[in-house]
């Protein structure tokens, strides 16, 4: 199962949502702050505070940037 850290209305985080369904990808979703200043567990976990970020536990990556997280996904997992 991935995690994906995503804001709500972020046009960005729901191309990579759409591509985990398309993909029937598990994944569980994090939801954070509006405020940049209030991400501190996007932080914690990427060490910025952009949306989206998914980790993929199995395969040790952490990735923000939805165009990199989009080529990841359908190298992986298409």
């Amino acid at each position: 199962m991935l995690t994906i850290y995503r804001l709500e209305g972020c046009p960005f985080c729901e191309h990579v949502v759409d591509r985990l369904e398309t993909l029937e990808i598990d994944y569980e979703s994090v939801w954070v702050e509006g405020l940049h200043s209030k991400r501190n567990e996007v932080k914690r976990v990427s060490g910025q505070r952009q949306v989206p970020v998914v980790i993929d536990d199995e395969q040790g990556v952490t990735m923000a940037e939805s165009e990199r997280i989009l080529d990841y996904l359908d190298t992986i997992y298409a």
